[in-house]
């Protein structure tokens, strides 16, 4: 009996690790394949909730996993490409999305699962073509999947004969709870409600449970999915932890109706088996689906109550980066190229803010070195990226338009003003790997090389301020403040380079310190390069 339960734990474990490592390639190589699309999918088609659902399933779909896009979804929202009631609609939608592989692992294709993964590995391996081996890399991890089943199914036949598991059995059909905890809790473990299916599908087709104990499992594995959601939530922006609690809440209210009304959910499941003469897999592909599909017609009209329930809460102000351009209105390209100009002005000021609130996040995350402020920060880079592509098409649009003389001048000066705004935040982004260097490797620096550090970076967040406050106003006066300052940068970097050296020499400080102090100094004073930048094409009257 000994080597029965070694036999049936190698078996059943092993054909789990090669379940999920087939769900991974399978969503990885779709994702490939489907190109950087989901984002675009998810900020383009969630205008309404009802979209939203749509987005959700699609993207649920192509990534084969409804908490990657739970996750995904948390993240735009933190990024205020998307508010919380569009949110809601997503992430019911990558519920019903997630049913997907469920319904897949309802045809039986387990014995076609050895040339399936030659198939994609051969995809993988001989071709050189992106496309091909994306493509390969999803039919491998579709094999995969099948042949993980087959393992774990046959892992769990001699369960039959174990009194133990044959009692558990029997105690879920006479307490459901007892099932939902059972599905959480192994859900939980293996991060994956579609391989917690795939078990049940198997244990189901082997007779070895019965449906109205499988049933309270499946509302299990629901509640099981959401935790993925909740740790990619912990340390992000109240409006993404709200996401993760709207998932939780959904799945939990879901799993309690259902709870109630089980015994006509399971004669509903029994006359679908019975009407489409369904195979056992397939059977709770149906049960999962009608879950999922029922569970948000029912929520849906609640959408906006849910997003209240939830603000209540998680009370609290959030900070939404805009990565949208406010100021960017095309009528005026047409119209007016002059107010089209100002247009475009306003937008880099606020892109100036930014900027200088990057460089800000930045200084805190090397003083306090709480994750909150470097998240922060690359939210900001992010969208300075994004205002960067939206200016300069908004300003290559207006090129094709005929303008004075004096308006070319300023339009080739508001270019070349983005493009050093947006270099701020490159450099402000490296500096956050260097200190992420200095936390994961234990650099430690000295006490003055830290004050050092402090002083350039008040005099480089001031200098930049000043710049972004010289074009907004027009300022001379403070154009010419800023090259003085820059004056400063530079000779405050050289002081600090050379004391760093003498510290070196003294032996006080380490070589990996001075190599990640050496790096923000330079930085820092290339960031103050980019002010001037902007104070000159003032003073240059653009």
């Amino acid at each position: 009996m000994d080597f029965d339960i070694q036999g049936v734990l190698f078996e059943f474990l092993g054909g789990l690790g090669i379940f999920l490592l087939g769900i991974k390639y399978m969503g990885d190589g779709l994702q490939k394949s489907a190109g950087d699309r989901l984002r675009e999918i998810l900020d383009r088609f969630t205008s309404n909730p009802f979209l939203g659902v749509l987005a959700g399933i699609i993207v649920t779909i192509l990534i084969q996993s409804s908490s990657g896009t739970t996750v995904l979804t948390v993240g735009l929202v933190n990024a205020g490409f998307m508010t919380l009631r569009q949110a809601i609609g997503v992430i019911m939608g990558a519920n019903i999305g997630t049913t997907v592989t469920a319904f897949i692992i309802g045809f039986d294709i387990g014995e076609y699962s050895l040339p399936i993964v030659a198939i994609g590995s051969f995809m993988l391996f001989f071709f050189k073509h992106k496309k091909v081996t994306a493509i390969g890399q999803a039919v491998f991890g579709f094999g995969a999947l099948f042949l993980g089943l087959e393992l774990m199914s046959n892992g769990m036949k001699p369960l039959r004969y174990l009194d133990t598991f044959h009692q558990l059995t029997i105690d879920m059909s006479t307490s459901p709870i007892l099932g939902v905890v059972i599905g959480t809790v192994f859900t939980l473990i293996v991060q994956s409600s579609s391989a917690t299916i795939g078990i049940l599908q198997g244990l189901f087709s082997e007779g070895l449970i019965e449906l109205n104990a499988a049933l309270p499992v499946l509302f299990g594995d629901n509640l099981g999915t959401t935790i993925t959601a909740v740790l990619a939530a912990l340390g992000a922006s109240v409006a993404a932890k709200r996401a993760a609690l709207t998932h939780v809440i959904f799945n939990v209210i879901g799993a309690t109706i259902f709870l109630i009304f089980l015994g006509t959910f399971t004669t509903f499941v029994e006359f679908l088996q019975s009407y489409f003469n369904l195979n056992p897999e397939m059977t709770l592909a149906f049960a999962h689906g009608s879950f999922n599909i029922v569970n948000t017609i029912i929520q849906f009209p609640f959408i906006a109550g849910l997003a209240w329930l939830v603000t209540k809460i998680i009370p609290g102000k959030d900070v939404i980066i805009e990565y949208k351009p406010k100021h960017l209105d095309p009528i005026f390209i047409q119209q007016s190229p002059a107010v089209a100009l100002d247009q475009a002005k306003a937008e880099i000021v606020r892109m100036g803010e930014y900027a200088y609130k990057g460089l800000e996040e930045t200084n805190l995350y090397l003083t306090t070195q709480q994750p909150s402020h470097s998240e922060m920060a690359m939210q900001i880079e992010g969208a300075l990226n994004n205002l960067d592509r939206s200016i300069t098409e908004y300003l290559v649009d207006l090129s094709a338009m005929s303008m004075s003389d004096e308006q070319s001048e300023k339009h080739t000066s508001l270019m070349d003003m983005v493009r050093d705004i947006e270099r701020i935040g490159d450099h402000f982004e490296n500096i956050i790997e260097l200190i992420d260097y200095k936390i994961s490797n234990k650099v430690v620096l000295t006490e003055q090389a830290q004050e050092d550090l402090n002083n350039m970076f008040d005099l480089t967040i001031l200098t930049v301020k000043q710049a972004v406050k010289c074009l907004e106003n027009d300022d001379r006066e403070e154009a010419l403040a800023v090259i003085q300052k820059e004056d400063q940068i530079d000779k405050m970097e050289r002081m600090y380079r050379k004391k760093h050296i003498i510290r070196m020499n003294e032996g006080i400080c380490q070589g990996s310190a001075g190599i990640v102090f050496v790096d923000i100094i330079s930085n820092l004073e290339r960031i103050g390069d980019h002010a001037v930048n902007i104070a000159e094409e003032v003073l240059g009257e653009y």
